[in-house]
């Protein structure tokens, strides 16, 4: 594995500046569903029926964190489209970060980005009032954690 890996939040990060603080989370529901599909990509590449189940509940957590977080807002659908057709090179882009590495590098670049969500979501629920939100966040910082977990334990493995 290199040393040097790009880091998901590189992708992500500079786009979630440009994004007004309420809609923050909504963008990165969006990142969450493209993590969701390349969880699948990889389910598909790997030989062990276990590790790909492994991956296939890693993209259902990522679902799942995205469903939570859009469930917090009245006009989802409609925001998600919007940052969609301003950001929709944000897939690409994500995509592109891992293209031509070996799996366990992606797989490392992959954990990272779950500890990066994890910190995160942690920070959204620190900086709300809104108790049902405050939870939302913090359940889905633990979601993040055991997808990379995981990750990590798939690295070990080999």
């Amino acid at each position: 594995m290199s040393d040097a890996l790009p880091s998901v939040g590189e992708i992500v990060g500079p786009i979630v500046e440009k994004v007004a603080a309420e809609q923050q989370p909504l963008l990165i529901a969006l990142a969450e569903r493209i993590a969701a599909r390349r969880y699948r990509s990889w389910a598909d590449a790997v030989d062990s029926a276990s590790d790909r189940d492994r991956l296939i509940a890693c993209a259902a957590r990522e679902e799942e964190i995205a469903q939570r977080v859009e469930s917090l807002f009245d006009d989802a659908a409609s925001q998600q489209s919007e940052l969609q057709a301003r950001y929709g090179g944000l897939e690409a882009s994500y995509c592109a970060l891992f293209e031509g590495r070996p799996l366990a590098d992606q797989f490392t670049m992959q954990a990272q980005g779950e500890r990066l969500g994890a910190s995160t979501w942690r920070a959204f629920a620190n900086q709300t009032e809104d108790e049902v939100a405050r939870s939302t966040y913090l359940d889905c910082a633990k979601l993040e954690e055991d997808s990379a977990a995981v990750l990590e334990d798939l690295m070990r493995a080999g």
